[in-house]
Protein backbone atom coordinates (compact mmCIF):
# COMPACT_ATOMS: atom_id res chain seq x y z
CA UNK A 1 0.00 0.00 0.00
CA UNK A 2 2.76 2.61 0.98
CA UNK A 3 4.49 1.79 -2.35
CA UNK A 4 1.22 2.49 -4.47
CA UNK A 5 0.69 5.39 -2.25
CA UNK A 6 4.33 6.73 -2.69
CA UNK A 7 6.38 5.02 -4.16
CA UNK A 8 6.69 3.37 -8.13
CA UNK A 9 2.87 2.85 -7.93
CA UNK A 10 2.01 6.30 -7.71
CA UNK A 11 4.28 7.74 -9.96
CA UNK A 12 3.21 4.85 -12.53
CA UNK A 13 -0.73 6.21 -11.75
CA UNK A 14 0.25 10.22 -12.02
CA UNK A 15 2.02 8.98 -15.11
CA UNK A 16 -1.49 7.31 -16.55
CA UNK A 17 -3.39 10.07 -15.43
CA UNK A 18 -1.70 12.36 -17.48
CA UNK A 19 -1.42 9.87 -20.64
CA UNK A 20 -5.45 9.97 -20.23
CA UNK A 21 -5.23 13.64 -20.53
CA UNK A 22 -3.39 13.97 -23.08
CA UNK A 23 -5.05 11.43 -25.05
CA UNK A 24 -7.97 12.88 -24.55
CA UNK A 25 -6.63 16.65 -25.82
CA UNK A 26 -5.22 14.54 -28.94
CA UNK A 27 -8.95 13.25 -29.58
CA UNK A 28 -10.31 16.78 -29.39
CA UNK A 29 -7.97 18.40 -30.78
CA UNK A 30 -7.95 15.93 -34.16
CA UNK A 31 -12.23 15.90 -34.06
CA UNK A 32 -11.93 20.19 -34.30
CA UNK A 33 -9.19 21.61 -35.53
CA UNK A 34 -7.20 18.76 -37.95
CA UNK A 35 -7.70 19.47 -41.35
CA UNK A 36 -6.51 17.21 -44.83
CA UNK A 37 -2.89 18.16 -45.55
CA UNK A 38 -2.08 21.43 -47.19
CA UNK A 39 1.81 21.53 -47.26
CA UNK A 40 3.50 20.04 -50.18
CA UNK A 41 6.14 18.45 -48.83
CA UNK A 42 3.96 16.24 -46.77
CA UNK A 43 2.12 15.23 -49.46
CA UNK A 44 5.46 14.44 -51.25
CA UNK A 45 6.80 12.29 -48.86
CA UNK A 46 3.10 10.79 -48.11
CA UNK A 47 2.84 9.74 -52.14
CA UNK A 48 6.29 8.00 -51.56
CA UNK A 49 5.70 5.95 -48.76
CA UNK A 50 2.77 4.69 -50.84
CA UNK A 51 4.94 4.00 -53.23
CA UNK A 52 7.06 1.97 -51.44
CA UNK A 53 4.08 0.45 -49.89
CA UNK A 54 2.59 -0.92 -53.21
CA UNK A 55 6.30 -2.33 -54.33
CA UNK A 56 6.86 0.31 -57.07
CA UNK A 57 10.58 1.09 -55.13
CA UNK A 58 11.85 4.73 -54.40
CA UNK A 59 10.38 5.69 -57.26
CA UNK A 60 8.28 9.19 -57.39
CA UNK A 61 5.14 10.24 -58.83
CA UNK A 62 5.65 14.05 -58.19
CA UNK A 63 8.36 14.63 -61.19
CA UNK A 64 10.25 17.83 -60.72
CA UNK A 65 12.05 19.07 -64.16
CA UNK A 66 14.81 20.14 -62.60
CA UNK A 67 15.36 16.23 -61.42
CA UNK A 68 14.95 15.25 -65.25
CA UNK A 69 17.74 17.86 -66.04
CA UNK A 70 19.95 16.32 -63.22
CA UNK A 71 20.02 12.96 -64.33
CA UNK A 72 19.84 13.64 -67.99
CA UNK A 73 23.00 15.26 -67.67
CA UNK A 74 24.74 12.85 -65.31
CA UNK A 75 24.14 9.81 -67.59
CA UNK A 76 26.18 8.50 -70.15
CA UNK A 77 23.13 8.27 -72.92
CA UNK A 78 21.60 11.30 -71.69
CA UNK A 79 18.11 9.58 -71.05
CA UNK A 80 16.02 11.56 -68.88
CA UNK A 81 14.60 8.30 -66.44
CA UNK A 82 10.85 9.12 -67.42
CA UNK A 83 9.95 6.58 -70.38
CA UNK A 84 8.22 4.79 -67.24
CA UNK A 85 9.29 5.46 -63.33
CA UNK A 86 11.54 8.37 -62.18
CA UNK A 87 14.07 8.13 -59.42
CA UNK A 88 12.84 10.19 -56.19
CA UNK A 89 15.93 12.72 -56.17
CA UNK A 90 14.79 15.17 -53.18
CA UNK A 91 13.88 13.19 -49.80
CA UNK A 92 15.78 11.16 -47.90
CA UNK A 93 14.36 7.88 -47.53
CA UNK A 94 13.45 7.74 -43.51
CA UNK A 95 10.34 9.06 -43.25
CA UNK A 96 8.67 7.89 -46.27
CA UNK A 97 9.94 4.06 -45.25
CA UNK A 98 8.11 4.91 -41.98
CA UNK A 99 4.81 5.64 -43.79
CA UNK A 100 5.41 2.85 -46.18
CA UNK A 101 4.88 0.84 -43.25
CA UNK A 102 1.72 2.34 -41.93
CA UNK A 103 0.44 2.58 -45.17
CA UNK A 104 0.45 -0.94 -45.41
CA UNK A 105 -1.70 -1.36 -42.16
CA UNK A 106 -4.13 0.65 -43.89
CA UNK A 107 -7.27 -1.31 -45.90
CA UNK A 108 -7.84 -0.13 -49.28
CA UNK A 109 -11.10 0.26 -48.73
CA UNK A 110 -9.67 3.73 -47.23
CA UNK A 111 -7.96 5.20 -50.12
CA UNK A 112 -11.27 5.31 -52.24
CA UNK A 113 -13.45 8.80 -51.58
CA UNK A 114 -16.72 9.98 -51.95
CA UNK A 115 -17.02 13.54 -53.12
CA UNK A 116 -20.53 13.77 -52.08
CA UNK A 117 -20.09 14.58 -48.40
CA UNK A 118 -16.10 14.01 -47.74
CA UNK A 119 -14.86 15.70 -44.80
CA UNK A 120 -11.47 13.52 -44.05
CA UNK A 121 -9.14 11.38 -46.03
CA UNK A 122 -8.25 8.54 -43.69
CA UNK A 123 -4.37 7.98 -44.58
CA UNK A 124 -3.81 11.51 -44.02
CA UNK A 125 -5.49 11.51 -40.18
CA UNK A 126 -3.73 7.98 -39.28
CA UNK A 127 -0.24 9.94 -40.49
CA UNK A 128 -1.49 12.28 -37.96
CA UNK A 129 -1.84 10.06 -35.44
CA UNK A 130 1.45 8.74 -36.20
CA UNK A 131 3.09 11.83 -35.60
CA UNK A 132 1.25 12.74 -32.20
CA UNK A 133 2.16 9.11 -31.12
CA UNK A 134 5.69 10.43 -31.45
CA UNK A 135 4.77 13.72 -29.72
CA UNK A 136 4.01 11.38 -27.02
CA UNK A 137 7.62 9.85 -26.94
CA UNK A 138 9.15 13.20 -27.26
CA UNK A 139 7.22 14.32 -23.88
CA UNK A 140 8.73 11.13 -22.40
CA UNK A 141 12.12 11.54 -23.06
CA UNK A 142 12.13 15.54 -22.04
CA UNK A 143 10.29 14.13 -18.77
CA UNK A 144 13.13 12.04 -18.36
CA UNK A 145 16.04 14.13 -19.52
CA UNK A 146 14.59 17.28 -17.10
CA UNK A 147 14.40 14.75 -14.04
CA UNK A 148 18.19 13.52 -14.56
CA UNK A 149 19.29 17.00 -14.90
CA UNK A 150 17.08 19.07 -12.23
CA UNK A 151 14.37 17.16 -10.46
CA UNK A 152 10.41 15.89 -10.79
CA UNK A 153 8.72 18.91 -10.58
CA UNK A 154 10.82 20.42 -13.30
CA UNK A 155 10.61 17.76 -15.35
CA UNK A 156 7.04 17.73 -15.28
CA UNK A 157 6.07 20.87 -15.73
CA UNK A 158 8.51 21.22 -18.73
CA UNK A 159 6.61 17.74 -20.26
CA UNK A 160 3.08 19.85 -20.04
CA UNK A 161 4.42 23.06 -21.15
CA UNK A 162 6.09 21.13 -24.15
CA UNK A 163 3.26 19.08 -24.97
CA UNK A 164 0.59 21.66 -24.68
CA UNK A 165 2.70 23.85 -27.23
CA UNK A 166 -0.38 24.85 -30.30
CA UNK A 167 2.83 24.93 -32.64
CA UNK A 168 3.93 21.57 -31.60
CA UNK A 169 0.22 19.82 -32.21
CA UNK A 170 0.02 21.75 -35.55
CA UNK A 171 3.39 20.07 -36.75
CA UNK A 172 1.93 16.78 -35.64
CA UNK A 173 -1.51 17.03 -38.29
CA UNK A 174 0.99 18.59 -40.70
CA UNK A 175 2.06 15.21 -41.89
CA UNK A 176 5.86 16.44 -41.80
CA UNK A 177 8.30 14.82 -40.47
CA UNK A 178 9.65 17.10 -37.83
CA UNK A 179 7.94 15.19 -34.58
CA UNK A 180 10.15 11.99 -36.05
CA UNK A 181 13.34 14.28 -35.93
CA UNK A 182 12.54 15.91 -32.30
CA UNK A 183 12.37 12.61 -31.52
CA UNK A 184 15.66 12.09 -32.76
CA UNK A 185 17.17 14.80 -31.11
CA UNK A 186 16.35 13.97 -28.06
CA UNK A 187 17.87 10.52 -28.14
CA UNK A 188 21.09 12.27 -29.52
CA UNK A 189 21.05 14.92 -26.42
CA UNK A 190 20.86 11.86 -24.14
CA UNK A 191 23.51 10.28 -25.44
CA UNK A 192 25.80 13.60 -25.14
CA UNK A 193 24.12 13.80 -21.37
CA UNK A 194 25.70 10.57 -20.95
CA UNK A 195 28.53 11.03 -22.52
CA UNK A 196 29.49 14.07 -20.80
CA UNK A 197 28.74 12.67 -16.94
CA UNK A 198 30.33 9.32 -17.50
CA UNK A 199 33.89 11.07 -18.86
CA UNK A 200 33.33 13.13 -15.24
CA UNK A 201 32.83 9.85 -13.54
CA UNK A 202 35.59 7.80 -15.45
CA UNK A 203 33.65 5.09 -16.72
CA UNK A 204 35.38 2.37 -19.44
CA UNK A 205 36.33 3.34 -22.73
CA UNK A 206 34.69 1.23 -24.41
CA UNK A 207 31.48 2.34 -23.19
CA UNK A 208 32.29 5.77 -24.13
CA UNK A 209 33.02 4.92 -27.57
CA UNK A 210 30.24 2.91 -28.29
CA UNK A 211 27.28 5.70 -26.78
CA UNK A 212 29.72 8.14 -29.14
CA UNK A 213 29.54 5.93 -32.31
CA UNK A 214 25.62 5.41 -31.27
CA UNK A 215 25.47 9.42 -31.35
CA UNK A 216 27.02 9.82 -34.75
CA UNK A 217 24.52 7.13 -36.15
CA UNK A 218 21.24 8.71 -34.55
CA UNK A 219 22.18 12.06 -35.91
CA UNK A 220 22.76 10.15 -39.11
CA UNK A 221 19.48 8.62 -39.25
CA UNK A 222 18.08 12.22 -38.81
CA UNK A 223 20.35 13.37 -41.76
CA UNK A 224 18.41 10.59 -43.55
CA UNK A 225 15.27 12.07 -42.34
CA UNK A 226 15.79 15.60 -43.18
CA UNK A 227 19.61 16.29 -45.11
CA UNK A 228 19.88 19.82 -42.73
CA UNK A 229 19.43 18.12 -39.38
CA UNK A 230 23.05 16.56 -40.63
CA UNK A 231 24.50 19.74 -39.82
CA UNK A 232 23.49 19.28 -36.26
CA UNK A 233 27.40 17.21 -36.10
CA UNK A 234 29.23 20.61 -35.82
CA UNK A 235 27.99 21.61 -32.80
CA UNK A 236 28.20 18.19 -31.34
CA UNK A 237 32.07 17.63 -32.21
CA UNK A 238 32.45 21.24 -31.06
CA UNK A 239 30.93 19.83 -27.68
CA UNK A 240 32.92 16.74 -27.29
CA UNK A 241 35.77 18.88 -28.23
CA UNK A 242 35.45 21.70 -25.76
CA UNK A 243 34.07 19.10 -22.62
CA UNK A 244 35.35 15.52 -23.24
CA UNK A 245 39.47 16.14 -21.82
CA UNK A 246 41.58 13.56 -22.77
CA UNK A 247 39.14 11.43 -24.72
CA UNK A 248 37.79 13.79 -27.02
CA UNK A 249 40.18 12.63 -30.28
CA UNK A 250 38.43 9.19 -30.16
CA UNK A 251 35.45 10.26 -29.10
CA UNK A 252 34.82 12.77 -32.17
CA UNK A 253 35.73 9.88 -34.52
CA UNK A 254 33.86 7.42 -32.71
CA UNK A 255 31.00 9.92 -33.77
CA UNK A 256 31.62 10.73 -36.85
CA UNK A 257 32.42 6.99 -37.93
CA UNK A 258 28.74 6.43 -36.90
CA UNK A 259 27.63 9.44 -38.90
CA UNK A 260 29.45 8.11 -42.32
CA UNK A 261 28.82 4.77 -41.25
CA UNK A 262 24.47 5.64 -42.22
CA UNK A 263 24.93 8.34 -44.78
CA UNK A 264 27.61 6.97 -46.47
CA UNK A 265 25.14 3.75 -48.66
CA UNK A 266 22.57 7.04 -49.39
CA UNK A 267 24.51 9.13 -50.69
CA UNK A 268 26.31 6.74 -52.78
CA UNK A 269 23.38 5.86 -54.31
CA UNK A 270 22.11 9.43 -54.92
CA UNK A 271 25.81 9.90 -56.63
CA UNK A 272 25.06 6.88 -58.97
CA UNK A 273 22.11 8.35 -60.03
CA UNK A 274 22.45 11.96 -60.41
CA UNK A 275 26.00 12.59 -59.97
CA UNK A 276 25.44 14.78 -56.54
CA UNK A 277 25.22 13.79 -53.31
CA UNK A 278 21.81 14.84 -51.68
CA UNK A 279 19.84 15.15 -55.15
CA UNK A 280 17.80 18.14 -55.85
CA UNK A 281 18.35 19.01 -51.92
CA UNK A 282 21.66 20.10 -52.86
CA UNK A 283 20.71 23.04 -54.66
CA UNK A 284 18.73 24.28 -52.17
CA UNK A 285 20.77 26.72 -51.29
CA UNK A 286 20.32 28.49 -55.27
CA UNK A 287 16.56 28.61 -54.12
CA UNK A 288 14.74 31.63 -53.76
CA UNK A 289 17.78 34.33 -55.22
CA UNK A 290 17.33 36.52 -57.90
CA UNK A 291 18.71 34.19 -60.44
CA UNK A 292 16.00 31.53 -59.22
CA UNK A 293 13.49 33.22 -57.69
CA UNK A 294 10.07 30.99 -56.22
CA UNK A 295 10.11 27.46 -57.85
CA UNK A 296 11.98 28.56 -61.02
CA UNK A 297 14.99 26.07 -60.42
CA UNK A 298 12.81 23.14 -59.53
CA UNK A 299 10.23 23.65 -62.68
CA UNK A 300 13.85 24.30 -64.86
CA UNK A 301 14.32 21.98 -67.22
CA UNK A 302 17.15 23.57 -68.82
CA UNK A 303 18.57 25.67 -65.84
CA UNK A 304 21.59 28.04 -66.46
CA UNK A 305 23.10 27.33 -62.72
CA UNK A 306 26.49 29.61 -63.99
CA UNK A 307 24.29 33.23 -63.31
CA UNK A 308 24.21 32.14 -59.56
CA UNK A 309 27.10 34.22 -57.39
CA UNK A 310 28.24 34.95 -54.05
CA UNK A 311 26.37 38.04 -54.06
CA UNK A 312 23.04 36.09 -54.48
CA UNK A 313 23.97 34.03 -51.43
CA UNK A 314 25.09 36.75 -49.32
CA UNK A 315 21.94 38.59 -50.36
CA UNK A 316 20.04 35.70 -49.06
CA UNK A 317 21.63 35.47 -46.25
CA UNK A 318 21.11 38.61 -45.10
CA UNK A 319 17.57 39.02 -45.91
CA UNK A 320 16.36 35.69 -44.19
CA UNK A 321 18.66 36.39 -41.32
CA UNK A 322 16.36 39.84 -40.69
CA UNK A 323 13.18 37.86 -40.73
CA UNK A 324 14.90 34.75 -38.30
CA UNK A 325 15.85 37.28 -35.70
CA UNK A 326 12.81 39.40 -35.59
CA UNK A 327 9.97 37.03 -36.18
CA UNK A 328 11.34 33.48 -35.73
CA UNK A 329 13.02 33.49 -32.55
CA UNK A 330 11.10 35.45 -30.26
CA UNK A 331 8.19 33.17 -31.68
CA UNK A 332 10.32 30.32 -31.15
CA UNK A 333 8.03 27.11 -29.78
CA UNK A 334 4.91 29.46 -29.51
CA UNK A 335 4.62 29.98 -26.76
CA UNK A 336 6.71 32.93 -24.88
CA UNK A 337 8.95 30.69 -21.98
CA UNK A 338 11.18 30.94 -25.03
CA UNK A 339 11.54 34.31 -23.37
CA UNK A 340 12.74 32.70 -19.96
CA UNK A 341 15.65 30.44 -22.00
CA UNK A 342 16.83 33.46 -23.67
CA UNK A 343 16.92 35.72 -20.46
CA UNK A 344 18.53 32.54 -18.37
CA UNK A 345 21.67 32.40 -20.70
CA UNK A 346 22.70 35.41 -17.96
CA UNK A 347 22.26 33.25 -15.33
CA UNK A 348 24.91 30.18 -14.54
CA UNK A 349 24.74 26.95 -13.18
CA UNK A 350 26.48 25.22 -10.45
CA UNK A 351 26.12 21.53 -11.98
CA UNK A 352 28.03 20.96 -14.96
CA UNK A 353 26.13 18.53 -16.91
CA UNK A 354 22.96 21.18 -17.71
CA UNK A 355 25.32 24.10 -18.03
CA UNK A 356 27.25 22.71 -20.93
CA UNK A 357 24.32 21.48 -21.98
CA UNK A 358 22.99 24.38 -22.62
CA UNK A 359 25.64 25.50 -24.92
CA UNK A 360 25.49 23.23 -27.02
CA UNK A 361 21.88 24.29 -27.44
CA UNK A 362 23.45 27.22 -28.08
CA UNK A 363 25.62 26.33 -30.79
CA UNK A 364 22.80 24.32 -32.09
CA UNK A 365 20.50 27.85 -32.65
CA UNK A 366 23.48 29.49 -34.56
CA UNK A 367 24.05 26.85 -36.71
CA UNK A 368 20.60 25.23 -37.51
CA UNK A 369 19.50 29.58 -37.98
CA UNK A 370 22.66 29.82 -40.37
CA UNK A 371 21.00 26.45 -42.01
CA UNK A 372 17.18 27.42 -42.06
CA UNK A 373 18.43 31.10 -43.38
CA UNK A 374 20.45 29.90 -46.50
CA UNK A 375 18.43 26.91 -47.10
CA UNK A 376 15.11 29.22 -47.46
CA UNK A 377 12.76 28.34 -50.51
CA UNK A 378 9.40 29.50 -51.66
CA UNK A 379 8.31 27.11 -49.13
CA UNK A 380 8.18 29.02 -45.97
CA UNK A 381 6.92 31.65 -48.05
CA UNK A 382 4.08 29.53 -48.67
CA UNK A 383 3.69 28.25 -45.37
CA UNK A 384 5.44 30.74 -42.80
CA UNK A 385 5.82 28.61 -40.25
CA UNK A 386 4.90 24.80 -40.42
CA UNK A 387 7.14 24.12 -42.83
CA UNK A 388 10.12 21.52 -42.94
CA UNK A 389 12.38 24.38 -43.66
CA UNK A 390 11.85 25.51 -39.91
CA UNK A 391 14.85 23.83 -38.14
CA UNK A 392 14.73 26.13 -34.71
CA UNK A 393 11.20 24.52 -34.14
CA UNK A 394 13.37 20.70 -33.41
CA UNK A 395 15.49 22.44 -30.30
CA UNK A 396 11.82 23.96 -29.07
CA UNK A 397 11.61 21.11 -26.21
CA UNK A 398 15.36 22.16 -24.75
CA UNK A 399 14.62 25.87 -25.07
CA UNK A 400 11.32 25.16 -23.03
CA UNK A 401 13.56 23.21 -20.45
CA UNK A 402 15.95 25.65 -19.96
CA UNK A 403 12.81 28.66 -19.50
CA UNK A 404 11.14 26.57 -17.13
CA UNK A 405 14.32 26.26 -15.38
CA UNK A 406 14.93 29.81 -15.19
CA UNK A 407 10.94 30.33 -14.00
CA UNK A 408 11.81 27.87 -10.56
CA UNK A 409 15.01 30.02 -10.25
CA UNK A 410 13.20 33.09 -10.02
CA UNK A 411 9.88 31.38 -8.12
CA UNK A 412 12.72 30.85 -5.37
CA UNK A 413 14.20 34.28 -5.39
CA UNK A 414 10.72 35.42 -4.34
CA UNK A 415 8.76 35.46 -0.64
CA UNK A 416 5.33 34.25 -1.66
CA UNK A 417 2.35 35.04 0.45
CA UNK A 418 1.13 31.56 1.30
CA UNK A 419 1.96 28.13 1.02
CA UNK A 420 -0.34 27.41 -2.17
CA UNK A 421 0.98 30.19 -4.31
CA UNK A 422 3.54 28.14 -5.52
CA UNK A 423 1.62 25.36 -7.12
CA UNK A 424 -1.07 28.58 -8.09
CA UNK A 425 1.78 29.81 -10.22
CA UNK A 426 3.15 27.13 -11.89
CA UNK A 427 -0.44 26.17 -13.15
CA UNK A 428 -1.15 29.61 -14.05
CA UNK A 429 2.72 29.43 -16.35
CA UNK A 430 1.00 25.20 -17.74
CA UNK A 431 -2.21 27.51 -18.74
CA UNK A 432 -0.36 30.70 -20.22
CA UNK A 433 1.52 29.03 -22.17
CA UNK A 434 -1.07 26.48 -23.39
CA UNK A 435 -3.64 29.29 -24.16
CA UNK A 436 -2.85 29.54 -28.12
CA UNK A 437 -3.86 25.54 -27.83
CA UNK A 438 -7.03 26.09 -25.54
CA UNK A 439 -8.10 29.07 -27.90
CA UNK A 440 -7.30 26.29 -30.98
CA UNK A 441 -10.32 24.16 -29.30
CA UNK A 442 -12.95 27.08 -29.08
CA UNK A 443 -15.19 27.25 -32.31
CA UNK A 444 -15.03 29.14 -34.66
CA UNK A 445 -13.45 26.31 -36.74
CA UNK A 446 -12.17 26.12 -40.03
CA UNK A 447 -13.23 22.97 -42.19
CA UNK A 448 -11.15 19.75 -42.25
CA UNK A 449 -10.70 20.02 -46.74
CA UNK A 450 -7.81 22.64 -47.13
CA UNK A 451 -9.41 23.59 -50.25
CA UNK A 452 -8.55 25.90 -52.32
CA UNK A 453 -6.82 24.32 -53.81
CA UNK A 454 -6.94 20.50 -52.26
CA UNK A 455 -10.41 18.93 -52.27
CA UNK A 456 -8.76 15.29 -52.68
CA UNK A 457 -11.82 13.11 -53.90
CA UNK A 458 -11.70 15.53 -57.14
CA UNK A 459 -7.54 15.36 -57.24
CA UNK A 460 -8.58 11.33 -57.11
CA UNK A 461 -11.39 11.59 -59.97
CA UNK A 462 -9.22 13.21 -62.13
CA UNK A 463 -6.69 10.34 -61.42
CA UNK A 464 -8.64 7.83 -62.52
CA UNK A 465 -9.28 9.08 -65.97
CA UNK A 466 -5.70 8.34 -66.37
CA UNK A 467 -4.22 4.72 -66.02
CA UNK A 468 -0.37 4.13 -64.23
CA UNK A 469 1.55 4.13 -67.74
CA UNK A 470 0.01 7.85 -68.46
CA UNK A 471 1.95 11.33 -67.89
CA UNK A 472 0.24 14.66 -66.53
CA UNK A 473 1.44 17.32 -65.81
CA UNK A 474 -0.24 19.78 -63.08
CA UNK A 475 0.63 23.12 -61.08
CA UNK A 476 0.00 20.50 -57.51
CA UNK A 477 1.69 17.83 -58.77
CA UNK A 478 2.35 16.71 -55.37
CA UNK A 479 -1.44 16.40 -54.55
CA UNK A 480 -2.02 14.60 -58.02
CA UNK A 481 0.67 12.11 -56.91
CA UNK A 482 -0.93 11.75 -53.37
CA UNK A 483 -4.22 11.90 -53.95
CA UNK A 484 -4.69 10.94 -57.51
CA UNK A 485 -1.90 7.86 -57.72
CA UNK A 486 -0.66 9.31 -61.03
CA UNK A 487 2.29 9.95 -62.46
CA UNK A 488 2.12 14.25 -62.85
CA UNK A 489 5.15 16.41 -63.75
CA UNK A 490 5.75 19.97 -62.09
CA UNK A 491 4.44 22.77 -65.04
CA UNK A 492 7.28 23.63 -66.46
CA UNK A 493 8.31 27.38 -66.95
CA UNK A 494 6.40 27.97 -70.55
CA UNK A 495 4.60 25.63 -72.63
CA UNK A 496 5.42 26.00 -75.68
CA UNK A 497 8.78 24.86 -75.42
CA UNK A 498 9.72 22.87 -72.26
CA UNK A 499 6.00 21.49 -72.69
CA UNK A 500 6.43 20.78 -76.68
CA UNK A 501 10.08 19.52 -75.98
CA UNK A 502 8.56 16.70 -73.37
CA UNK A 503 5.53 16.04 -75.11
CA UNK A 504 7.40 15.03 -78.27
CA UNK A 505 10.78 13.80 -77.16
CA UNK A 506 10.50 12.51 -73.97
CA UNK A 507 7.18 11.35 -73.52
CA UNK A 508 3.86 12.15 -74.56
CA UNK A 509 2.05 14.10 -71.73
CA UNK A 510 -1.39 13.26 -71.61
CA UNK A 511 -3.36 15.76 -69.35
CA UNK A 512 -2.81 19.57 -68.10
CA UNK A 513 -4.55 20.00 -64.47
CA UNK A 514 -4.20 23.82 -63.30
CA UNK A 515 -6.09 24.60 -60.30
CA UNK A 516 -6.14 28.22 -58.26
CA UNK A 517 -2.46 28.00 -57.39
CA UNK A 518 -2.23 29.08 -60.91
CA UNK A 519 -5.61 30.62 -61.92
CA UNK A 520 -5.99 32.64 -58.41
CA UNK A 521 -3.39 34.78 -58.02
CA UNK A 522 -1.96 38.51 -58.28
CA UNK A 523 -2.26 39.54 -62.10
CA UNK A 524 -0.24 41.45 -62.36
CA UNK A 525 2.71 40.53 -60.14
CA UNK A 526 2.45 37.21 -60.75
CA UNK A 527 1.36 36.48 -64.59
CA UNK A 528 2.01 39.51 -65.69
CA UNK A 529 5.74 40.19 -64.07
CA UNK A 530 5.83 36.35 -62.21
CA UNK A 531 7.08 33.43 -63.11
CA UNK A 532 3.47 32.16 -64.73
CA UNK A 533 3.99 34.52 -67.80
CA UNK A 534 3.71 31.51 -70.15
CA UNK A 535 0.58 30.08 -68.73
CA UNK A 536 -0.95 33.32 -67.97
CA UNK A 537 -0.99 34.07 -71.86
CA UNK A 538 -1.83 30.15 -72.28
CA UNK A 539 -4.64 30.73 -69.76
CA UNK A 540 -5.97 34.39 -70.93
CA UNK A 541 -6.26 32.97 -74.71
CA UNK A 542 -8.49 30.14 -73.58
CA UNK A 543 -10.82 32.43 -71.55
CA UNK A 544 -11.21 34.77 -74.22
CA UNK A 545 -11.72 32.48 -77.55
CA UNK A 546 -13.11 29.78 -75.55
CA UNK A 547 -10.68 27.50 -76.98
CA UNK A 548 -6.70 26.68 -76.01
CA UNK A 549 -4.31 28.37 -78.55
CA UNK A 550 -3.55 27.13 -81.58
CA UNK A 551 -0.71 24.12 -81.91
CA UNK A 552 -1.70 22.87 -78.31
CA UNK A 553 -2.12 18.79 -78.58
CA UNK A 554 -4.36 18.56 -75.27
CA UNK A 555 -7.96 20.25 -76.54
CA UNK A 556 -10.93 18.20 -74.80
CA UNK A 557 -11.85 19.93 -71.58
CA UNK A 558 -14.39 18.20 -68.74
CA UNK A 559 -17.78 20.61 -68.06
CA UNK A 560 -18.11 22.14 -64.24
CA UNK A 561 -13.96 22.67 -64.41
CA UNK A 562 -13.18 26.15 -66.07
CA UNK A 563 -12.36 29.09 -64.97
CA UNK A 564 -11.91 28.00 -61.55
CA UNK A 565 -9.57 25.08 -62.79
CA UNK A 566 -8.68 23.67 -66.43
CA UNK A 567 -8.55 20.36 -67.05
CA UNK A 568 -7.05 19.60 -70.92
CA UNK A 569 -6.73 15.90 -72.19
CA UNK A 570 -6.57 13.78 -75.66
CA UNK A 571 -9.51 13.03 -75.86
CA UNK A 572 -12.99 12.53 -73.60
CA UNK A 573 -11.60 10.02 -71.12
CA UNK A 574 -14.49 10.97 -68.54
CA UNK A 575 -17.14 9.79 -71.28
CA UNK A 576 -15.69 6.20 -71.20
CA UNK A 577 -14.89 6.01 -67.69
CA UNK A 578 -18.44 6.53 -67.16
CA UNK A 579 -19.49 4.23 -69.83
Amino acid sequence: MHGFQAGAGARVARLLVVLVVVIAIGALYDSLVFRNFSNREAMDMAQLGRNLADGKGYNTFFVRPFSMFLVQNHRADHAPLLKTVHPDLANPPVYPYLLAGVFKLIPSVFFQMPEKGFTIFVPDMVIALLNQILLLVAGLLLFLLAARLFDATTAWITSIVFVGSETIWRFSTSGLNTMLLIVILLAVIWCLVLLEQWGRFGRGDVLLVSTAALTGLLVGVGGLTRYAFGWLMVPIIIYLVAFLGEKKAVLCLATLGGFLAVMSPWVARNYSICGLPFGTATFTVCEATPAFPEDRLQRSLHPNLKTLSVKDFTRKLVLNSRELVQNDLPKLGGNWVAAFFLVGLLVPFRSAAPSRLRWLVVLSLLVFGLVQCLGRTALSTEAPEINAENMLVLLVPLVIMFGVVLFFVLLDSIALPFPAARALLLGILCLVSGLPLIQQLVPPHAGPVAYPPYFPPLIQRVGNWFNEQELLMSDMPWAVAYYGRRQCLWATLNWKKDFVEITDWIRPIKGIYLTPLTTDTAFLSNWVRGENRSWAAFLLESMVQREVPTGFPLRRAPDGFFPEQLLLTDYDRWKLRRE
